[in-house]
């Protein structure tokens, strides 16, 4: 295809193997590919987003950035991948690196959870909560053998020459606060312009992780908007507004709810989705605010559910075209068409 589409890398949610014999569906971590002619730009890197690349046809050489809305498992699992793997998927030394642009550091540990019986000991108490710079340095130096081994003995390309590594700056006063103010009402703001394509980005609502953003892809001949994971928001729609294509998260609650067999974890998190999730149907509602042309479900949660569970719901609230793609679908920007990858 070479008008402007999205390749749906992964299109499961949360921090699961939902590929697994006799699933309902075999859905990957997310990870969405949006590619204008040559480039290619993904937005998160879930479990498999390398190998849904190469499966997808989608060489690492045509990438030029990639964008994480959140810090969450889910969506950055495949980094270390691409810094690992990367080095040997790129090899003309004179190439750009790859942006990656996402949120900054935290700030600190998120409330404790109003289920809890007692404080849990934090995982690196000494940085808790760090953004994108500092968890690619983290995980670069956890590899350092490995990644040193290669560059002194077979003199692999570093990291630093393969990636280029961003917080998303904050417009000074939004009025964010990581505690209270997760999305204050804002406008989208650039945060890359190339010869190909504008992105802008928004706050979303996801507690406690924070900053969480949603991302919109504008070409000459379309424009998606990713939400990344959120609740009901009014950022997202100001974000979508008029968009050829809304890819939203969506969850199923009542089903979730049966996943757990631990009674205060299923309290604390079902608790948690339901603050910072979306349902199919209030993702129609969202997709009808915004005036969006077409809808895309994804980040499906439980990622092996019957797509019919999450279309349903949304054609309650949305009358246009309703889109629950599978893995490695490809849906084109201007006209919402829906293809598989062969």
């Amino acid at each position: 295809m070479s008008s402007p589409h999205v390749v749906t890398l992964g299109t499961a949610g949360g921090p699961r193997w939902w590929e697994r014999p006799g699933a309902a569906a075999a859905r990957s971590g997310i990870g969405t590919a949006v590619v204008v002619g040559e480039a290619v730009y993904l937005v998160d890197a879930g479990q498999g987003t390398g190998r849904q690349l190469a499966r997808a046809g989608l060489p690492l050489d045509r990438v030029r950035a990639l964008f994480l809305t959140h810090m969450h498992s889910d969506h950055v699992a495949d980094l270390v991948p691409l810094l690992l793997f990367g080095l040997f998927e790129r090899p003309d030394p004179a190439a750009a690196p790859i942006e990656v642009h996402g949120p900054g550091p935290r700030g600190g540990l998120p409330p404790l959870s109003p289920h809890a019986t007692g404080r849990p000991a934090p995982v690196a108490p000494a940085n808790p909560t760090p953004g994108t710079v500092e968890m690619v340095d983290l995980l670069c130096a956890a590899h350092a053998t490995d990644l040193n081994d290669r560059i002194f003995d077979s003199l692999a390309r570093r990291p630093a020459d393969l990636i280029a590594v961003h917080d998303i700056a904050l417009p000074p006063g939004t009025g964010f606060a990581a505690d209270a103010r997760v999305a204050p009402v804002m406008e989208p703001f650039e945060v890359h312009r190339d010869d190909v394509v504008v992105v802008t980005a928004i706050l979303v609502e996801h507690p406690p992780t924070a900053p969480a953003f949603a991302f919109r892809f504008d070409t000459a001949e379309g424009s998606v908007t990713i939400s990344g994971d959120t609740a009901p928001c009014a950022n997202l729609v100001r974000l979508a507004r008029n968009t050829d294509l809304l890819l939203h998260e969506a969850i199923d609650l009542a089903a979730m709810g049966r996943r757990y067999a631990d009674t205060a974890m299923r309290r604390a998190t079902m608790a948690h989705h339901g603050r910072a999730h979306t349902t199919a149907r209030q993702a129609g509602e969202l997709a009808t605010q915004a005036g969006a042309r077409v809808l895309a479900l994804h980040h499906l949660v439980p990622g092996d559910a019957p797509a019919s569970a999450f279309s349903a719901a949304a054609v309650e609230t949305f009358r246009g075209p309703v889109l629950v793609p599978d893995d490695l679908d490809v849906i084109a920007l201007a006209t919402g068409r829906r293809t598989e990858v062969a």
